[in-house]
């Protein structure tokens, strides 16, 4: 399948998401030239700053956390922010903020950033290098098809065509896939999946998720983390 082939395929994707998954505004962030340049231009001393008080959730280097059990509770994994798009992280944040994206304590900690503190510590975070989670000798065909081949069947682009061929996301709102963690990723994936998250623009992701099975999340989500 040629390039132009699977752009379509995405833009087909896009324009049928809105009427297949029935859903209220996922998001109010408006990707104006005017926004981008905000976020492009946020103050890299003061985002390092301000993710002093980040770190013990995010890990100092923004490698986030794996999924750990301690006293029979599970504790669920942390987003890496190393190297994430800025525009995504600023998003996220936005989305926190104004109630498009909910989580109990995210949603206390964006209500506390404005705007300019958001575009900070994205473009901080922009600027680590990519988490490194490596699996030696683990193979991951499945994941490597559907990655760099989609499934023309169920009408699935290649994940490479929106997140790049070596999971570094783009810019505006396609986050950077590579180093993340594999039980957030899994998590996320999941919440797209059962509609439990709704601030993917133009319910893109949810109307992908809601095809892939259980198995396949899992797959891509180790094939991502290890790579860099």
């Amino acid at each position: 399948m040629g390039i132009l082939m699977m752009k379509r395929l995405l833009l087909t994707i896009l324009f049928i998401a809105p009427i297949v998954v029935n859903a209220g505004p996922s998001s109010q962030a408006a990707w104006t030239s005017k926004t981008l340049k905000f976020v492009k231009n946020g103050n890299l001393d003061k985002g390092r700053e301000l993710a002093g008080s980040c770190t013990s959730c995010h890990g100092d280097k923004g490698q986030g956390m794996k999924e750990e059990t301690m006293d029979d509770e599970t504790l669920p994994a942390i987003p890496a922010l190393a190297g994430q798009v800025a525009t995504y992280t600023y998003k996220q944040l936005r989305d926190y903020f104004n109630g498009d994206r909910s989580h109990e304590s995210m949603t206390s900690i964006a209500k506390g950033l404005s705007e300019q503190d958001a575009a900070d510590l994205a473009v901080w975070y922009a600027s680590l290098p990519l988490p490194v989670n490596k699996s030696p000798g683990q193979k991951f065909a499945r994941a490597e098809k559907m990655v760099e081949q989609g499934d023309g069947k169920r009408i699935l682009p290649p994940c490479f065509v929106c997140h790049g061929a070596k999971g570094q996301g783009e810019k505006q709102d396609i986050p950077a896939l590579a180093g993340q963690q594999a039980d957030y990723f899994t998590r996320t994936l999941l919440a797209y999946k059962n509609g439990q998250r709704h601030n993917d623009i133009y319910s893109r992701m949810r109307l992908i998720a809601g095809q892939l099975s259980d198995a396949e999340i899992r797959e891509l989500a180790q094939y991502y983390q290890q790579l860099k």
